[in-house]
């Protein structure tokens, strides 16, 4: 079977093919068929099950290509992974959805089914959990999802909040003021938060008490009106803790909880907030859960083998 392809221009050519055809290399080594470039045509030949597969899988890029949008190299290796796996999505969905920001960047746009179906429970839900591996954009896609509602004047104010804890450390035993003892911890926090924001913004919007940057700890007492609350490393968190910051929510507001169950920084043997989240309010109408998977991993394409490494190590299905 033979498939042709007649690009419209150069840049769909460049972007489609990849650095040095790139992307069809990995097609054919991917799907075990012929991928010939001779100017602006493709044309693809095999069997016809991996033909009819691979030509779906073009038609789709170019389709989001010939929408506008940019697509970077990790974003084709992610749609060509997919289809290897027999888990193709729509990609147009996925790549054109876009999250506006408050820096030059504009927008941001999830790269993943996974990402895509959690930023759609973000908007769908006042109440989100995040599970799963580093690398997957819970944090990330959160802020972007916080500065959004904030643009769109949806809510009033930013709260970013975190645990501090970390394994084998003291903060008593730290030097410096409660402030500077935490911020490493919340370090994580301020740099997701300058890709969306502008930093001359991020200073006025704190002085004005737009944003918030915070230890958990400070969130005791409060009622959080009109608000987007970010709680991140939530596997941190003990259900006592979990339970004061999920009450703390009000009205008109809405909170995302991420975190990875397997990286808990908590003593031996303390049960971890997040999971017992997970199975005390799973079935509650009104909150989402999000469970990402190491095929959302958007991180170095190593983070993906080790992270499957890991699972195998430990006889994880």
């Amino acid at each position: 079977m033979e498939k042709v392809f007649h690009l419209l221009s150069d840049h769909e050519a460049v972007t489609l093919f990849g650095l040095h055809d790139e992307h069809l290399k990995l097609l054919e080594a991917g799907f075990g068929v012929q991928v010939m470039a001779r100017g602006n045509q493709l044309t693809i030949s095999g069997p016809d099950g991996a033909v009819t597969k691979v030509s779906r899988l073009v038609e789709q890029l170019l389709e989001v290509i010939r929408s506008g949008r940019h697509l970077q190299r990790h974003e084709v290796v992610y749609a060509i992974r997919a289809a290897e796996s027999g888990s193709a999505a729509d990609l147009k969905p996925i790549y054109m959805d876009r999250i506006e920001v408050l820096s030059k960047r504009q927008f941001v746009s999830p790269r993943t089914s996974g990402q895509k179906a959690y930023v759609d429970a973000i908007r769908r839900y006042d109440i989100v959990f995040a599970i799963g591996p580093a690398g997957t954009g819970k944090s990330y896609l959160a802020m972007a999802m916080a500065v959004d509602a904030l643009k769109k004047q949806e809510v009033s104010r930013i709260i970013l909040t975190r645990p501090a804890v970390e394994a084998g450390e003291s903060l008593g035993f730290l030097p410096g003021t409660f402030e500077e003892k935490v911020a490493p911890y919340l370090r994580p926090l301020y740099d997701a938060l300058y890709d969306m924001m502008d930093p001359d913004r991020i200073g006025r919007s704190m002085e004005r008490g737009i944003l918030e940057v915070a230890p958990l700890a400070y969130m005791r007492g409060r009622t959080l009106n009109d608000s987007f609350v970010i709680l991140d490393e939530a596997q941190n968190c003990t259900p006592e803790q979990m339970k004061m910051f999920l009450t703390r929510l009000g009205f008109d507001s809405k909170a995302v909880i991420t975190g990875d169950i397997t990286q808990s920084d908590l003593p031996t043997g303390k049960i971890s907030g997040l999971e017992h989240a997970r199975g005390a309010l799973s079935k509650i109408e009104g909150i989402g859960f999000v469970e990402f998977q190491p095929s959302d991993v958007v991180r170095h394409e190593l983070v993906q083998k080790i992270l499957l490494a890991y699972d195998n190590a430990n006889g994880k299905p």
